[in-house]
């Protein structure tokens, strides 16, 4: 076959693939001119219509709008260079759907409501610095003009939930309950009163940090006396207590007495909020972190006891 030969609609048709339709109309919007025309008037194509017409199908088929295709046909953009934008709004496309995807699982598993369902999407397709935008309002709500823990408030700046491009459900889930627990006022407030507690027993002189030492101590402890099924109260209970309180005497620089022990009651009181371990737990599952242990009867074992031996 040379370069003369010309094809009719119907040879393109059947070359292509392409309804005689769709050429015709390529032809007629000028994306695929006809090279001449018979006697009687019919389009006649060549060689390189073909080769144009094989490029718009291509591009048509990874879908490239037509005003696209026709500033490549035109030579004012190349090939490659409406490829790679095109693969970027798949990469947004394919993001979003993986999200939808995610929630509707999330809320298959939950079976929520119509409201919790607008909601959870709301919530589910904000930009990662929306969602980091709301923790710093919460933390800056919170914590704001309060000489708090300084550590504390590090952690929590750099903790920000992370929730990934094909997220699971259960961290979909996570994220919902995130945004809500830390725009519920009465959560708010809680955190404020831990935040004040901190600030006060800094004013006081206490400069000390987390103390991950200290939990760990607390949860190893307790944590073979609930395994023994010591309950706080009982005598065994005792030793374990008494323990405990030595190593956060050393710790503050205090004297292991009764006033220790209320003073201890108290802090525990304070911090013992159990939405604040789920906070980080949430964060957890968002982030694709290792699971957090459960802390909350560990601590209620070691308040519960105190509280049984407060005089």
């Amino acid at each position: 076959m040379d370069g003369d030969t010309l094809f009719s609609i119907g040879d393109l048709a059947r070359r292509t693939g392409l309804t005689v339709k769709t050429i015709r109309f390529y032809s007629d919007t000028g994306i695929v001119p006809p090279t001449d025309r018979s006697p009687a008037g019919y389009r006649r194509y060549d060689l390189t219509a073909l080769a144009r017409l094989d490029l718009v199908r291509t591009l048509r088929e990874l879908g490239i709008e037509l005003a696209e295709i026709r500033r490549v046909l035109n030579h004012e953009v190349t090939v490659p260079e409406i490829a790679a934008a095109h693969a970027d709004a798949l990469e947004a496309q394919i993001r979003t759907l993986r999200l939808r995807r995610a929630v509707l699982r999330a809320v298959a598993k939950r079976g929520s409501s119509t409201e919790e369902v607008d909601l959870m999407h709301k919530l589910a397709k904000l930009s990662d610095a929306e969602r980091r935008r709301l923790i710093h309002e919460f933390i800056d709500e919170t914590f704001g003009g309060l000489d708090a823990n300084p550590e504390l408030l590090e952690l929590m700046r750099s903790a920000m939930p992370e929730l990934p491009d094909d997220p699971e459900p259960d961290q979909v889930d996570a994220w919902v309950e995130l945004a809500e627990l830390v725009q519920d006022p009465d959560f708010r407030a809680a955190i404020r009163r831990m935040a004040q507690y901190q600030a006060d027993e800094r004013a006081q002189g206490d400069t000390t940090g987390l103390h991950a030492e200290l939990t760990e101590a607390v949860r190893e402890s307790v944590g073979s006396a609930l395994a023994a099924g010591i309950t706080p109260e009982s005598a065994d209970a005792g030793p374990i207590l008494d323990g405990l309180t030595a190593r956060y005497a050393e710790t503050f620089g205090r004297p292991d007495d009764a006033d220790l022990r209320r003073w201890l009651l108290n802090r525990l009181e304070v911090a013992g909020d159990p939405r604040a371990e789920r906070y980080w737990r949430l964060l957890a599952v968002i982030n694709g972190w290792p699971a957090m242990p459960n802390l909350a009867p560990v601590f209620t074992w070691f308040a519960t006891a105190l509280r049984a031996r407060a005089s």
